[in-house]
């Protein structure tokens, strides 16, 4: 089965679909922030604001109940939320990803059951990564096993964004019978199937996109719910996953650092010491921090629009996208540390009000997930050299693939 493309006849008004979304996280999704990240509550209000409004299924063809938008329209909508709700965020990009790759990769069957549910509000995610091989999230040891025409999945997943809260999960397994690790092979998993079990997740950041664990014991999966054909796996990871998933999250990341430095802006503008009547933003050491994060900022910008563009070229000639891959990795790993450097300088312009709890803390807070978030800027930036020296990535395989 080859990608499946979805032809994009006009181009979008760009701008207007920014105020658009600007506009529902300004009075919707960015109010709840303090209050998500505070009780580590699962954004669900503000997914289904995002559903009422379309913006669930911005890649999902009108067809199929879709906005049919473009790579280019989610990535503004995803740096956005993030400029509200980081975790709102990652659970949007996790979504609208799962759900892209289903529209690229299902049948015209599992689109009609799968994609339309999308519409009144269903929630996808993925469900990729095993504890055994931490953050090669690409390298599984679970396989799944038949039962007649019916699969049985029995793994478990270290981190699944909105695990124990999605209506449905893209997950990843061995074929049954396989015999190399790149055997792999796509199930849709419907969330109330007997047998799946999620855990707690309670961490230092983005606390309300629940990546906890996830176990999936003797869950039965009909074959009209595999995903392309057995095998195919390593293709949709390459191809479907990973291209929608990396512009999203370099967006995310790129939408922390310019609330970052939006916030910090307006405090230091209005913060005066009495004792000399300056404000903080009339000393250069302060303006020249923000400055900074200003220029890394502008620095992504037009990488994340030509990026998202070239992956709407690609899914219009029916080409892999696995062809961005490299450009999309160096996009995150940039756009991470970026959210990084924004979310520390802003402290430091801050002070001690920035150390206390509040949006600035909490921000810095959630950036620090974007370096660990899989591929880690480790990994990657080893896949990033490795290519310029004419190394193998070893994915797969160690000396090569």
């Amino acid at each position: 089965m080859s990608i499946q493309s979805n032809t994009i006849h006009t181009l979008p008004d760009y701008e207007q679909l920014r105020a658009e979304i600007r506009g529902i996280v300004d009075e919707v999704i960015k109010p709840r922030a303090e209050l998500i990240d505070r009780e580590g509550r699962f954004p669900r209000e503000n997914l289904s604001v995002l559903a009422e409004t379309g913006w669930n299924g911005v890649l999902i063809p009108e067809s199929f109940d879709g906005r049919g938008l473009d790579h280019v329209a989610f990535a503004i909508a995803a740096e956005e939320i993030a400029k509200g709700c980081p975790s709102t965020s990652l659970v949007y990009v996790m979504h609208v990803g799962a759900v892209q790759t289903i529209a690229l990769y299902g049948n015209e069957d599992q689109k009609e059951r799968w994609l339309k549910p999308v519409r009144n509000g269903a929630i996808g995610t993925y469900s990729t990564s095993e504890r055994a091989s931490g953050g090669h999230w690409w390298f599984n040891f679970s396989e799944a096993s038949r039962d007649g025409e019916d699969y049985i999945l029995n793994a478990e997943k270290s981190f699944t964004t909105s695990s124990g809260q999605a209506d449905f999960y893209v997950t990843q397994t061995r074929t049954p019978g396989a015999q190399t690790p790149t055997d792999v092979s796509f199930f849709l998993v419907d969330g109330q199937l007997e047998g799946i079990t999620s855990g707690v997740w309670d961490a230092l950041g983005v606390r309300g996109n629940h990546s906890g664990p996830i176990t999936y014991k003797g869950v039965r999966i009909a074959a009209q719910d595999k995903l392309g054909t057995e095998g195919q796996g390593r293709e949709i990871l390459e191809s479907g996953v990973s291209p929608v998933y990396l512009i999203g999250l370099g967006s995310t990341w790129l939408g922390v650092a310019e609330a970052a430095l939006e916030a910090a802006s307006e405090y230091v503008k209005g913060m005066v010491h009495r004792d000399f009547n300056k404000r903080l933003a009339d000393y250069q050491i302060i303006r020249q921090q923000l400055a900074e994060v200003k220029v890394l900022i502008s620095s992504l910008k037009p990488w994340q629009l030509s990026l998202a563009k070239q992956l709407d070229e690609l899914q219009a000639q029916g080409r892999p996208q696995v062809e961005l891959f490299l450009p999309l990795v160096e996009f995150k790993i940039h756009a991470a540390e970026v959210a990084n450097k924004a979310t520390k300088a802003t402290l430091d312009v801050t002070g001690g009000y920035g150390y206390k709890k509040g949006v600035f803390e909490r921000l810095f807070r959630d950036a620090r997930a974007g370096i660990a978030m899989g591929p880690s800027n480790n990994i990657a930036r080893e896949w990033v050299g490795k290519s310029l020296v004419g190394l193998p990535l070893e994915l797969w395989y160690e000396g090569g693939d």
